[in-house]
């Protein structure tokens, strides 16, 4: 059975098309597990402490997949915004 993706297939047509697709990646910083009395006492301002260090990697995921780690920065040429700076791109297995 022909891959519906393939060259072959459609014309011609490939993966290509699919290049301008956006797609939506979430960067986690870390994780809190406050007790629910904890956090329903929790004011403007309050602090929630995670379970990662300032200078610990992030990570990126694409869904519940993660894709990448990296560092935070905020970028030269825009002050004041957050950016990543990729350290590792995780391998991941084909067909997962």
């Amino acid at each position: 059975m022909a891959d519906p993706l393939s060259p072959s297939s459609a014309g011609g047509l490939g993966l290509s098309f699919l290049d301008q697709v956006p797609v939506e990646i979430t960067v986690s910083v870390g994780r809190a597990r406050p007790l629910l009395r904890d956090l329903l006492a929790m004011e403007h301002g309050a602090v929630l402490p995670l379970d990662r260090k300032v200078d610990d990697p992030v990570e990126l995921f694409i869904g519940e997949r993660l894709i990448a780690r990296g560092t935070l920065q905020e970028p030269p040429d825009a002050p004041g915004q957050i950016a990543v700076r990729l350290t590792q791109i995780v391998d991941t297995p084909k067909g997962a």
